[in-house]
């Protein structure tokens, strides 16, 4: 599998929430229907996915899996596991913008899980015979 893809999408759709929830909480508050929400967290909430896309941003080139870069593998893969299991729960109750978080979220845990456990696909070096 190509881990620098992965992290690179997955880097793009965290940031892009991460930017959204930042810079207009009362608006997405709002659109959520929480009428008295508190902003500040939905603002911490955007710092969080901003910065954890960073970290896939900035370890996209390394090899993720196996014993390389694991932390940043599980770590992803736990967020999108736990992440998607809350919005399987009210995914039902909502709208289809929270199906289509609950599908996105889970594609990452599938992802991320395989390359968690299955590990990264190794080249192989090609041998000159003298």
């Amino acid at each position: 599998m190509n881990t620098k893809i992965l992290m690179g999408s997955s880097a793009v759709a965290m940031g892009a929430a991460g930017v959204a929830l930042s810079f207009f909480p009362e608006e997405i508050g709002g659109y959520l229907g929480l009428t008295e929400a508190p902003f500040l967290l939905l603002q911490l909430l955007g710092a969080l996915y901003f910065g954890f896309a960073m970290v896939n941003w900035t370890a996209k080139a390394n090899l993720i899996g196996g014993i390389y870069s694991r932390p940043v593998a599980l770590g992803n893969f736990a967020h999108f596991f736990v992440g998607g299991l809350a919005l399987a729960k009210v995914a039902s109750a909502t709208a289809t913008y929270t199906l289509a978080a609950t599908i996105l979220y889970f594609l990452f845990t599938a992802l991320f899980g395989y390359v968690l456990f299955i590990g990264p696909a190794f080249k192989k070096k090609a041998t000159v015979k003298v």
